[in-house]
């Protein structure tokens, strides 16, 4: 059995990816295809255990890959959002790169976290995280277009849902804007999903990729891992629509409008974590 997307875990406990992927070996599927991993959460496992959080960081996902060798594992770059530049992305992914064999690197969608992504995405596989606009898949679109390796966007919609606003519309339009054109290489990976009405919607739409928190995935679990039904409905009261916009995606990527307060904010939110932890 299969679903209509690629089902990731999301987290920094390799303990949890080995349950999620027999839980769904022991329902008939072929298990997890894939892990985005917190280094929020894994530096905290580090400061419990005492290790240094980079080391750690890597002998986790190292345990993750050998738990789903088939499955791409995203590991992320980290660093001070006011003095992180392209050139310091780099270095970091060309190093995290050789951790595992399956390692995809993520960067922040923000100006310099592109340049270095329009970069890399020549070297290995990238996972563009921190999206919450159409137009920005649009510069991901256009910067990654001479790649040689897997892309991957990753739109949190629950952090849009925070603020009042439909955060699955966002998952739908790049869907129609990147499906629009056959070929597309960018592969939607839904990200921040707090619910199974996530799950639900995310397989409907057939999002590329789900990444699910363990204690959601848990839920959709239990519940037999459900599907969305032919007449299922995403009904979101409160939640404001985010209309979908015609944009050409035949230009460079520098002249789309990359600035969204909610990447700036989740880039600081990650960095102000880590030092927290590790300081």
């Amino acid at each position: 059995m299969n679903f209509p997307s690629k089902i990731y875990i999301d987290g920094g406990d390799p303990e949890e990816t080995r349950q999620a992927d027999a839980l769904l070996k022991k329902a008939g599927y072929h298990g997890l295809d894939g892990q985005t991993t917190n280094p929020t959460l894994i530096a905290k496992r580090a400061k419990s255990a005492q290790k240094d959080p980079i080391a750690f960081y890597r002998k986790t996902v190292e345990e993750m890959s050998t738990i789903i060798p088939n499955g791409k594992i995203s590991i992320q770059v980290i660093g001070d959002p006011t003095t992180l530049t392209t050139e310091d992305m780099l270095s970091q992914a060309r190093d995290r790169i050789t951790w595992i064999p399956n390692g995809v690197i993520k960067f922040p969608c923000s100006r310099p976290g592109l340049e270095a992504a329009a970069i890399f995405c020549e070297e290995g596989p990238v996972n563009i995280t921190l999206n919450f606009s159409q137009e920005q898949a649009a510069a991901v679109y256009a910067a990654t277009k001479t790649h040689n390796y897997d892309v991957y966007l990753s739109p949190f919609v629950g952090r849009l849902d925070d603020k009042g606003e439909n955060g699955m519309d966002v998952v739908a339009n790049e869907l129609t804007m990147l499906q629009s054109d056959p070929e597309n290489h960018v592969n939607v990976l839904t990200a921040s999903v707090r619910s199974v009405k996530h799950i639900l919607y995310a397989l409907k739409l057939k999002s590329h990729v789900i990444t699910i928190p363990f204690k959601t995935f848990k839920e959709w679990a239990d519940g037999g891992f459900m599907l969305p039904k032919d007449d299922f409905i995403y009904d979101t009261p409160g939640l404001t629509e985010i209309p979908y916009r015609e944009l050409t995606l035949d230009k460079d990527w520098k002249d789309f409008d990359l600035s969204h307060p909610l990447t700036d904010a989740g880039v600081a939110r990650f960095w102000e974590d880590w030092k927290g932890i590790v300081s």
